[in-house]
């Protein structure tokens, strides 16, 4: 079949369907024209050039936004296996110029921004301009009542198939004869057009622009209400490269839903009085990569595909794409150490095959390949097919830019960072394990940190298995395309990465309203060394600090800022400002927690516990920051009962001092300004009062109460027989149940000393035994849920215990019913066989013994 004379010649297709480039290439080779009109802004000539480039690696896509704001964008992705691309690579290998002729972006961001503030459109989120093709209908841009249609789904359900992917393959991916090709290799890689595509090469275009011409004839615009003037600047488009070049000598790759509009001719005023009046605004383009990833429906993407992976695979396959798509599938399951033999992948060919026979197919496609996988690799699970889906049917390949694509200043900067720092953007998730005493990792490390302020979340912190030292950092990586729209977004900031985030912390302290918001920046700007806006912001977290007057938000900022000073000696930073304001914000905390603990509900109470068990830790972390920075300042600064001056841990002798309830790992921290001798000398010992004042008030809650009681316990202010005391008085039969069951909830904790103190447990035991029948049913809910978070192994623990009888045996003796020793233990401490280990304990805390 010839093209007919004296016309342009008009190549409809699908978008990023491989049946269509290879058909495109085989057409272009045969009718050789002088200039191609591809589908697309025609802001992007300039950027056409580029193709003929190496390094411009798909997937790729043009990136159109808005000057003025840059999050109003859209993306036209390119695959290696996409119609237009190959158009592009053809154009540049033959030098034929390349001009698109879609609406220009200026119009088409301009009309959007305007819809979406009409309320008549999506979301705003980015997608691409040419949806309207051939089965790549987006629900998202049609008008108020309109349903769109989708052609392929169309003439899928025609032709009698009830799925629009499987008919495609059928009639276009796997076609022979008139309309198809062989699988001879041919330019970049790709099967070549032999058969059926050398010898008829636009019979495939003529059958789906008639398809396509009998839709618009049913559905008129299909609910694309856009598409007429779109459809306008096309017409013009050709027109102008008709008079130019001649009808014979132009070829259009668009969709083929566009293909009967670009047929028909329409009088030029009609076109132009389409177009008049649109508004317009300005635009920057530029190449950026994509993924497969993206590429797929499942991302939200307007023009998606189902299987990208399994696409790209049949274009670039020289021969038997079966049997090596089976390769893959091994291939990647031996991986992830599947036992896949080469028989299994033999089996595994014949099955696709005589599915593919049964099913009445001319090949097998993806879903017998797939079900293949499943029945012969996977022994039937879909544990391991999802896996296979995920890597190779969708896949993460991520294309490349070159440095000669136009970007903005800051994108040029961050592009030099990652190849300075060996960072590559890569689409698969990764872990990223740093080590801060290392100059190259702080250096990667300050990087993700700025990124992170700017809005540019290429790196999310992950919780890091290698220790819980503060010289350890853990990122998960994953460069998605859209960060380079945030990328863009950000350039208003600056042009180098280090004066953007600069600029916009400065910025966000000037905006910042709540205490919470700036201690947030702060912990923010530390590690991203931000030396000249670090100031700014410690200005607006004093000015903000000195006006709160909320306990709460006083006491959650605390261990916010207590957190960013330990990296003080990690990377250097100079925190003493930031040192000050925490110890400012610790003081007015212990003066305002203590009557902000009475009359509280049962939620409150809870979120007051919280606030109680995160300020402990902070004073801790404050408090050896203080001793480690000024051991020589003055006198002796005053230490707690069973802590080490010199360190503010554990005494080597004595009793033990188990770690604060909920507190972090040490940190460098600041101190308060109150004494002009010693600022903060006995800041533990103030905050020991304050525990003790809100543990001896009746007016705090129960469950409020029993925790100043416990974390008093735990720092070794309170001996154990006191705790028995103070927790015989909370459950004497004066208190009511339900406080006094709350007050458990408090005191417990994780469980484990009810498990190491028999003491306390016979309380609990005796208390829970003359429970009146009548409010123990209010009393069990508060039990159950106490009792529940309990470790399976203490709870296993406690109930052998109780099966024993608390008290039968204790090993601290002397308590009630206390009539021997638990076997395996001595009646008390040995005191000298505890002090060995105390060297050795102390060596694997990184402190001197």
């Amino acid at each position: 079949m010839s093209r007919p004379k004296a016309a342009p010649l008009l190549l409809g297709v699908r978008h990023h369907g491989p049946g269509s480039a290879r058909a495109v290439r085989a057409a272009l080779d045969a009718a050789r024209p002088a200039v191609v009109l591809v589908e697309g802004p025609p802001e992007a000539d300039a950027l056409a050039p580029l193709a003929a480039d190496p390094r411009l690696r798909p997937p790729v896509a043009l990136l159109a936004h808005l000057v003025d704001e840059p999050a109003r964008s859209a993306f036209w992705p390119f695959a290696a296996f996409s119609p237009e691309w190959t158009a592009l690579r053809w154009a540049a290998a033959h030098e034929v110029p390349v001009r698109f002729i879609d609406l220009p972006a200026a119009h088409s961001l301009a009309l959007r921004d305007e819809e979406e503030r009409a309320g008549e459109s999506g979301d705003g989120e980015e997608v691409r301009e040419d949806e309207a093709a051939a089965g790549d209908a987006d629900p998202g841009e049609a008008g108020p009542g309109l349903v769109r249609i989708d052609p392929v789904a169309v003439l899928a359900e025609t032709a009698g198939y009830d799925d629009p992917e499987r008919w495609w393959e059928d009639v276009v991916e796997h076609r022979g004869g008139p309309a198809g090709g062989d699988t001879a290799s041919g330019e970049d890689g790709a099967p070549g057009e032999g058969g059926g595509a050398a010898r008829y090469p636009f019979a495939a275009f003529a059958a789906l622009a008639e398809a396509m011409t009998a839709l618009r004839e049913r559905y008129a615009d299909g609910g694309h209400p856009r598409d007429a003037v779109r459809e306008a600047h096309m017409r013009l488009c050709l027109r102008a490269a008709e008079k130019e070049y001649g009808p014979e000598a132009v070829a259009v790759v668009c969709g083929a839903w566009h293909v009967p509009a670009l047929a028909t001719r329409v009088p030029l005023a009609t076109d132009r009085a389409a177009l008049r009046g649109l508004p317009k605004a300005k635009t920057a383009l530029t190449w950026v990569p994509w993924t497969h990833r993206r590429l797929a429906r499942a991302s939200g993407y307007g023009a998606g595909i189902e299987s990208p992976g399994w696409y790209g695979h049949l274009f670039s396959a020289p021969d038997r794409p079966v049997e090596r798509w089976l390769t893959k599938v091994a291939g990647l399951l031996r991986e992830e150490d599947k036992h896949v033999s080469s028989a299994h992948v033999i089996e595994a060919v014949r099955l696709a095959e005589t599915l593919a026979v049964m099913r009445g197919r001319p090949l097998a496609g993806l879903g017998e390949t797939m079900d293949a996988v499943r029945s012969v690799m996977c022994e039937g699970s879909d544990v391991p097919l999802a896996l296979v889906h995920d890597r190779l049917v969708v896949g993460d390949v991520l294309g490349e830019v070159p440095d000669s694509a136009p970007a903005m200043p800051l994108q040029r900067d961050l592009t030099r960072l990652q190849r300075s720092l060996r960072l590559k953007p890569e689409a698969l998730e990764r872990t990223l394990e740093l080590d801060l005493r290392k100059d190259n990792d702080v250096a990667r490390s300050t990087l993700l940190h700025r990124l992170r302020l700017l809005g540019v979340d290429w790196g999310v912190p992950a919780a890091s298995h290698g220790g819980t030292g503060t010289f350890r950092e853990t990122w998960t990586l994953r460069w998605d395309p859209e960060l380079a729209v945030r990328v863009a977004e950000a350039g208003i900031w600056g042009t180098t990465v280090l004066g953007a985030a600069e600029a916009r912390a400065t910025a966000r302290a000037a905006e910042a309203k709540r205490l919470g918001e700036i201690t947030a920046l702060v912990e923010a700007c530390l590690p991203a060394a931000l030396s000249e806006s670090l100031p700014h912001v410690m200005r607006a977290l004093a000015d903000l600090a000195a006006l709160d007057t909320d306990v709460a938000r006083l006491a959650e900022a605390l261990p916010a800022l207590v957190r960013t000073l330990r990296y003080g000696d990690v990377r250097g930073t100079d925190t003493g400002a930031l040192t000050e304001v925490a110890a400012g914000l610790a003081e007015r905390v212990f003066v305002g927690l203590p009557p902000a603990c009475a009359g509280l509900d049962e939620e409150g109470a809870e979120a007051v516990r919280k606030h109680l068990d995160a300020v402990h830790g902070a004073v801790g972390l404050l408090a050896d920051s203080l001793e480690s920075a000024a051991p020589t300042a003055g006198p002796a600064t005053e230490t707690a009962p069973g802590t080490d001056a010199g360190t503010g841990g554990p005494a080597p002798t004595g009793a033990s001092v188990p770690a604060p309830a909920g507190a972090d790992a040490p940190a460098p921290g600041g101190a308060p300004a109150s004494a002009p001798a010693a600022p903060h000398d006995g800041l533990r010992r103030r905050w020991y009062a304050v525990l003790r004042r809100i543990a001896g008030r009746d007016s705090a809650a129960g469950v409020v109460r029993g925790r100043c009681a416990r974390l008093l316990l735990d720092v070794g202010e309170w001996e154990q027989e006191e705790a028995a005391r103070v927790m015989g008085l909370a459950l004497s039969p004066g208190t009511a149940p339900a406080e006094a069951a709350a007050w458990i909830d408090g005191f417990v904790g994780g469980g484990l000393l009810l498990v190491h103190d028999e003491r306390l447990l016979a309380l609990v035991d005796e208390w829970l035994a003359r429970v009146p029948a009548s409010a123990f049913t209010d009393v069990l809910p508060l039990l159950r849920r106490t009792f529940s978070a309990y470790e399976p192994a203490v709870r296993r623990s406690l109930g052998e215990l109780v099966a024993r009888g608390p008290g039968e045996g204790t090993r601290y003796g002397g308590g009630p019913g206390a009539s021997g020793t638990v076997p395996g233990f001595a009646p008390g401490l040995d005191e000298a066989r505890a002090a060995a280990v105390v060297p050795v304990v102390l060596r694997l805390l990184g402190r001197a013994a």
